[in-house]
């Protein structure tokens, strides 16, 4: 069983869960599961939700995950478990909550045996273990969702970029790559109100904004690449999240316009592993 370890993954809107074989390097079979989040519930709620799901995945199996093994968006005290997150419109209910303690009493679990890491981290480790850059030494990874995640490698090894926050435009990377850029600036070209880019996707594609809408996403998803490669001159990106999954509308042109800054051709790269990314990095990142 040391190498039966459950895999968590928690984004701004769901928690997945899976067991990672990790002398195979991949995930069990019929033990994941997913379940769609409310980030502004209360504390409770989330960890009960949180909770809920993890116990779905562990009961597929026989006996118990050597690890726990959770992914989870910053910032975050990582060791000790204690939400961070602070005005980023999820999980307000947790700032400072340390949920490390609060899972393993709901899951009658270790503590010592329940471990955090960055979401980013995680979904660029799983790459790197058993995905689309295996066997290159230089990538960075980026995921593109409800926030902006990123990482890079050191001797095949990922580490939390933390550009989220970087001066970027007229405001910081994060205002532009985002879940929450696409829902405000359709609503400023389109006066209609979106939930994401999978409800821009499936019911506005008439729309006269909609091209519009992932051109310029595609610009300014180039250039934020563009500082991130001279900052950590890697050989190829990766991108992952829930944003990355409208890949069709916009990352043809974001291999262009970063090709016309850079003045060559840089590979970025699309998740081969897609959620299970994240789940097999966050297990392998022991």
């Amino acid at each position: 069983m040391e190498k039966i370890v459950l895999g968590v993954d928690i984004g701004g809107s769901h928690i997945t869960a899976a067991l990672i074989d990790l002398e195979k390097k991949k995930e069990i079979s019929k033990t994941r599961f997913r379940a769609r989040l409310n980030a502004h519930a209360s504390a409770a709620e989330i960890i009960g939700a949180w909770a809920l799901t993890i116990e779905n995945a562990m009961g597929r199996y026989a006996g118990m995950p050597a690890w726990i093994s959770i992914a989870m968006p910053g910032p975050m005290d990582y060791k000790n478990g204690i939400c961070l997150i602070k005005d980023q419109d999820k999980y307000e209910s947790l700032y400072k909550v340390n949920i490390k303690e609060k899972l393993a009493q709901r899951l009658n679990f270790p503590a010592a045996k329940i471990s955090f890491r960055n979401d980013a981290v995680c979904f660029l480790q799983g790459e790197i273990f058993s995905g689309s850059i295996k066997g290159l030494d230089k990538a960075i990874g980026l995921t593109l969702g409800t926030g902006l995640g990123t990482a890079h490698m050191i001797d095949g090894k990922a580490f939390d970029s933390d550009l989220w926050k970087m001066p970027f435009l007229k405001g910081i990377a994060e205002d532009y790559i985002s879940t929450r850029w696409f829902v405000t600036r359709f609503e400023e070209l389109a006066e209609v109100k979106i939930k994401d880019v999978k409800d821009l996707v499936e019911n506005h594609r008439d729309s006269p904004y909609f091209r519009s809408i992932f051109i310029e996403f595609s610009m300014n998803l180039a250039k934020f690449i563009y500082k991130f490669v001279r900052k950590k001159m890697p050989l190829a990106a990766v991108i992952g999240g829930n944003i990355a999954q409208a890949e069709a509308f916009f990352l043809d042109d974001t291999r262009k316009y970063l090709a016309q800054m850079m003045g060559y051709s840089f590979p970025i790269k699309r998740s081969t592993l897609g959620e299970k990314a994240t789940l097999i990095g966050a297990g392998s990142c022991l």
